[in-house]
């Protein structure tokens, strides 16, 4: 006699073996195209368990709009910026080289103090100094710019050459030590006396040498990361040096390019305040801030015409300070370290 358990055991292999015979005559009519499929490939599906939602210049805006003071003091560069090249299509604007003259007497108005008419006043030949400032200060400006993007580009590119190729550090280590030890001044002041006054030679004098500074700091930087595990990684897959130098180096490098660049703007008007001060600067038919603020240094112990040094020097000075705690703020943003 079986018992009980014999007895389910026997049902349900013989259930099995019917279930199993059952499935076999039902496969056996169906193609293997009917059976299997291919499967399909999708390099974001493939990717997708290792996948972020990370930018990094998206976290680097969020960060930087998260500091209040330094988003409230580049909305009054911006405003002081656009308003510079807006001045001249305004009503009521005069030409910053015309001398004003007094159409009863025909006789320039000299250093007239500020009124409704000439809102800055006029200076001791009787142009109008709120037309000069604004004028002065986009020459000023345009000068920063343009010194600052040629130090960005000659400095990043050869602090990435000397920082990463180790066949040129020698080279490029010899460069730095010869052209660090001649003072930016003497050079300034000798481009300016050598060629003719104008725009594009105080740009060329500045931008000599001023591209050393940033090619070291970026030479520092990749001597860092260079040689990091992700780096080696990258460059036993294959990983094209341009792609490599892109994508794995310039992101860590951002922040101190925006700090150079934002301290190179202030720097180079400042540099143009100087060699106008020695008499080497611009003509006085171009206005600048360092024509103005000579100007004003010229009558600044006349209590009554020191207005012709305060509003230049005003403007110099939210200007400079704009673009270093602007620059300063953005550096700190683009810093990976600081993203979360």
């Amino acid at each position: 006699m079986l018992s009980l358990k014999d007895k389910l055991s026997k049902n349900l292999e013989k259930a099995t073996e019917e279930k199993i015979a059952e499935e076999t005559e039902k496969l056996a009519g169906i193609s293997d195209k009917e059976l299997f499929s291919f499967a399909r490939y999708d390099e974001k599906e493939a990717e997708k368990t290792g996948y972020s939602n990370y930018s990094y210049w998206g976290s680097t805006i969020r960060m930087f709009f998260k500091n209040k003071g330094a988003v409230a003091v580049m909305l009054l560069m911006l405003a002081i910026l656009l308003f510079t090249f807006i001045q001249p299509c305004l009503p009521g604007q005069f030409d910053p080289n015309t001398v004003n003259n007094d159409p009863n007497t025909s006789m320039a108005l000299r250093n007239v103090p500020p009124n409704e008419t000439f809102r800055f006043g006029t200076n001791n030949i009787g142009q109008d100094l709120w037309s000069r400032i604004w004028a002065g200060t986009r020459t000023s400006i345009l000068i920063g710019f343009a010194v600052a993007m040629i130090e960005a580009v000659v400095g990043i590119t050869m602090g990435v050459l000397w920082g990463y190729l180790r066949k040129l550090d020698f080279f490029f280590t010899e460069l730095y030590n010869v052209l660090d030890n001649i003072p930016q001044t003497i050079i300034l002041i000798l481009v300016a006396y050598i060629l003719t006054p104008s725009v594009k030679t105080l740009i060329f004098a500045m931008s000599l040498t001023g591209w050393i500074g940033m090619a070291r700091f970026i030479r520092n930087q990749i001597l860092i990361i260079r040689d990091r595990d992700y780096n080696l990684a990258s460059r036993c897959l294959g990983t094209p040096t341009r792609r490599l130098v892109l994508k794995n180096l310039l992101p860590y490098l951002v922040s101190v390019i925006m700090l150079r660049m934002a301290l190179s703007v202030p720097g180079a008007i400042g540099n143009e305040v100087f060699v106008t001060y020695i008499g080497l600067g611009l003509p006085t038919s171009t206005p600048s801030l360092g024509n103005l603020i000579d100007a004003g240094r010229a009558v600044m112990m006349n209590v009554s015409q020191r207005y012709q040094l305060i509003y230049p020097t005003v403007i110099l000075s939210i200007v400079t300070v704009s673009f270093y705690i602007v620059g300063n703020a953005f550096s700190d943003a683009a810093d990976p370290k600081n993203h979360k």
